[in-house]
């Protein structure tokens, strides 16, 4: 780059902005139109460009350093995405939105940041990817930089409320959707990502409906930024449509067929840990000796120590009892993930029906309720009052014993 008054290396310095950081670009744009001003009414301040340029070099040096410092990338073969990597990142890298839909164990949520990670992404800045509970988050980040192996808030971190495990060098960024829309109000154009995925965008959550509004308002200002939106059921041609069109995958999800048994509900025996109770007692008669967890879906923690204390009380053999919700400690949570013998009873609530996939379960006992949140226009507070879950939650439920 040549700095003589008499040359002003304009198209050089563009293409050089362009291989910046997304953080630095807009004020550097800015700064190089002012120059180029000063510079036709020759009034150029010596030292002004080449500070410019020092800070252009700067940047891409950042850049370069990101680069190096990408991990080597492998895929799940056993992830029906895996197959479909290819097309993917095809797509992705030829839209700025794509519309995602994968069935449970389809392998999405995790095999996504490794595939944008794959064809350049994140290099100029972060791959930022949402999810709706801070649990899903932490054991997803662990998840991928275990894939990668890598440590944990190094190339790929997580940031929930009040707890953050990363940093400017992280590539792969795992946060609540909370978190992102936090960061709007510093960095309105989201400068600091060159990668979004919005994940269980079923949820419609009012964070999620709000950061769906805010991004399609932005797409137009930042053409670098690319947005996944993925979601394991979802109303495909409606967001399809809300991005002007952007296009579908469907990836296939459940690896393996799922037997549906129903029980009888019984009006005078509404007590959920005899329910619970019996329905182990069959598992535990007809799988005796086989292999395989289960996971019993419950409506809160209330009802995870009362369940808990009844199968403790009964004294049911070769069985582990474990509960999963999202104010566990992050100790607690990670024993549901760890190898083990023997079988395991995992008590969970409605965090285990998205995002997160527990290893090794082979059944799946479903009570049909959660608690639901809901505004009172009476009391004027939102509430979280226990009720029968969807059945798109169900089939959601159901597909975690597919895998």
């Amino acid at each position: 780059m040549q700095t003589a008054s008499t040359h002003f290396p304009l198209e050089e310095l563009r293409d050089g902005i362009a291989q910046c950081m997304c953080a630095h670009r807009h004020s550097l744009r800015k700064k190089l139109a002012s120059l180029s001003e000063a510079h036709k009414r020759n009034t150029l301040v010596d030292g002004e460009l080449v500070r410019l340029i020092e800070r252009i070099e700067s940047s891409v040096k950042k850049a370069q350093t990101r680069q190096q410092n990408v991990p080597a990338i492998t895929y799940n073969e056993q992830l029906p995405i895996a197959d479909r990597r290819d097309e993917i990142a095809k797509v992705i890298n030829e839209h700025q939105v794509v519309v995602l839909a994968g069935e449970t164990g389809s392998g999405k949520t995790t095999q996504l940041p490794k595939i944008c990670l794959d064809i350049g992404r994140g290099i100029f800045g972060q791959i930022g990817h949402t999810q709706p509970r801070r649990i899903a988050a932490r054991t997803v980040a662990d998840r991928i930089a275990d894939e990668l192996d890598v440590t944990l808030g190094q190339a790929v971190g997580y940031q929930v409320r009040f707890h953050e495990q990363a940093n400017e060098a992280s590539l792969i960024k795992l946060m609540t959707d909370g978190i992102l829309l936090a960061e709007i109000q510093s960095d309105p154009y989201l400068n600091k990502y060159d990668t979004l995925i919005i994940d269980e965008a079923h949820e419609r959550s009012l964070n999620i409906d709000f950061i769906l509004g805010y991004i399609k308002q932005l797409l137009p200002k930042r053409r670098d930024l690319k947005v996944i939106i993925t979601s394991a059921t979802i109303d495909l041609e409606r967001f399809s449509a809300h991005f002007d069109g952007a296009p579908i995958i469907e990836v296939s999800g459940r690896t393996y067929p799922v037997e549906l048994r129903y029980r009888p509900w019984q009006e005078e025996a509404t007590d959920v840990s005899d329910a619970v109770l019996t329905t182990l007692e069959e598992i535990q008669t007809e799988a005796a000796g086989s292999a395989g967890d289960i996971l019993v879906f419950l409506s809160g923690e209330r009802e995870i120590r009362e369940v808990s204390h009844a199968i403790k009380k009964a004294q049911l053999k070769h069985l582990e009892v474990l509960p999963l919700y999202a104010r566990l400690s992050l100790s607690e949570q990670q024993r549901v993930f760890q190898n083990h013998k023997g079988r395991r009873v995992v008590l969970a609530t409605n965090v285990a029906e998205t995002s997160l996939t527990v290893p090794g379960i082979r059944y799946v006992i479903d009570t049909g309720r959660a608690r639901i949140s809901r505004y009172s226009l009476r009391t004027k507070v939102q509430r979280l009052p226990i009720e029968a879950i969807s059945q798109a939650s169900a089939n959601q439920r159901m597909g975690r014993c597919g895998r």
